[in-house]
């Protein structure tokens, strides 16, 4: 490949047949659900044309060698971004992912017909293939076993309307719906409304979860609330809510371990306000969010050890550590001025006490970086490669690679300067650094181009 300015990544000049939706019980899926295999398609036909370029112009001096830039979408009519860093979208064998058109850094709107989940072949010239036609699609997940991808249909409103659980093969066939809620919750009053753009999946592909508002539009104060689907029974179980979960940020633990995979993170907002609708109209207050453990079926509910002392502060963006029931998170604090990354272990739940949870474990992944101002990152499967930005937020962002090592003592080490993106890091534009699973690749946004765009680095396994 040709390293000048916008050299072109060869190209697939076919395109894709237009996808067909269909929909089917949840019986029927149930029977079609140990059936369906994936490959990645080989007929030229189902194939879009590859929009991807090279852009060296984004590395610099201080950039190592040997990386190379890819933007892997580039329409300047419509932009199109990465899912959120921890959304499951990317197969185990790091070749095919998911991103979405016609979106910013935080999702799609409901109401945007151009709004498409499309599937990224790393291994086929970068090219698109839209994976979702229905208007209000939103969450999507790949699932463990690299078959699928769920997603929902968003036709709700406070109170009332329809959320739809659907799923496709990864290879956009099979399309199917799963399960529709348009009545209260099993054993509640509660109608979901505003489906948090993300979804998340269990690591064995048997659950999946989502957090919702619950309010009715008239009430002031109403709940917001995590629902947990059972994907083998089509059935749905809302485990926790309560006004203060308007950002929950529900990520499922990834761990293999029978215990372990049904262990949720969440978010808990205090201090929040929000409109009767729904809308949220101030985050925090206070002492600001905590971030706990619970399982999926509501049980053993724990605490993670940041934040809540008038110190440090939870950011909100958190993360699992790969596999492991470690995960990460990045702070404010006052006293040093500083965005911090810490790694921690859950504790016992004894109050809304954050870092002074008594048999919580913490440590300082980025104590040996120098000022360090860290905010959206991720980590490899294996849990021992970290991508982040690095402030300050705005053109001057860059991106940093460093290692991990012994979970709970060792600092982050071998921190390694990438590029800098050249994004406004506006909020429309965060970069949103992620890895794939094997470490050798970064993602992340930008609006260099005028467009939001969504971004590859690779050449990452020689640092």
């Amino acid at each position: 490949m040709q390293k000048d300015n916008h050299s072109r990544v060869a190209l697939s000049v076919s395109r894709r047949a237009v996808l067909q939706s269909s929909a089917v019980t949840a019986a029927g899926y149930l029977s079609a659900h140990a059936s369906i295999a994936w490959t990645a398609p080989a007929v030229a036909a189902n194939k879009t044309v590859s929009e991807a370029k090279l852009r060296p112009d984004l590395l610099d001096d201080k950039s190592p060698p040997g990386l190379e830039v890819v933007q892997l979408t580039t329409d300047g009519n419509v932009p199109a971004s990465h899912l959120y860093m921890e959304a499951q979208i990317f197969t185990r064998d790091s070749k095919h992912f998911v991103l979405h058109r016609s979106a910013t850094a935080h999702g799609g709107s409901r109401s945007d017909p151009k709004h498409r989940y499309l599937r990224c072949d790393l291994d086929d010239n970068y090219s698109l293939h839209p994976l979702t036609n229905e208007l209000g699609a939103t969450a999507a997940s790949v699932s463990p076993d690299d078959k699928c991808v769920y997603y929902f249909v968003d036709q709700t409103e406070p109170g009332g309307g329809r959320l739809t659980l659907k799923r496709v093969n990864l290879d956009g066939t099979g399309r199917e719906t799963i399960l529709v809620i348009d009545s209260p919750l099993p054993d509640t009053n509660f109608r979901p409304s505003r489906p948090y753009p993300l979804s998340t999946i269990s690591s064995d592909g048997k659950r999946l979860a989502i957090s919702a508002f619950l309010g009715d539009g008239q009430t002031v104060g109403a709940p917001y609330g995590l629902m947990v689907f059972d994907l083998e029974k089509a059935t749905v179980q809302l485990v926790i809510h309560g006004p203060t979960w308007c950002n929950m940020h529900p990520q499922y633990c990834r761990s293999l371990d029978p215990v372990g995979s049904h262990d949720i993170l969440i978010q808990e907002n205090h201090g929040n306000v929000a409109t009767a609708t729904g809308g949220i109209t101030r985050l925090t207050g206070g002492e600001g969010a905590d971030i706990h453990v619970i399982r999926d079926d509501g049980s053993d509910f724990r605490n993670m050890p940041w934040g809540r002392d008038g110190n440090e502060f939870c950011q909100g963006h958190q993360c699992w550590r790969g596999q492991t029931r470690w995960a990460i998170t990045s702070t404010s604090c006052r006293d040093r001025q500083e965005a911090q990354l810490i790694e921690g272990l859950a504790g016992s739940h004894a109050g809304h006490v954050g870092i002074k949870t008594s048999d919580g474990v913490r440590n300082d992944l980025s104590r040996e970086f120098s000022s360090p101002h860290f905010y959206h990152f991720a980590t490899d499967i294996e849990g021992r490669r970290l991508v982040s930005d690095a402030g300050p937020l705005g053109k001057d962002a860059s991106i940093y690679l460093a290692h991990l090592g012994e979970p709970g003592t060792a600092p982050a080490s071998n921190f390694t300067y990438l590029l800098r993106p050249q994004s406004t890091c506006e909020k429309t534009a965060h970069i949103h650094p992620f890895l794939s699973p094997d470490g050798k690749m970064a993602f992340f946004n930008s609006d260099e181009s005028g467009m939001l765009q969504a971004y590859m680095i690779r050449g990452l396994e020689n640092y």
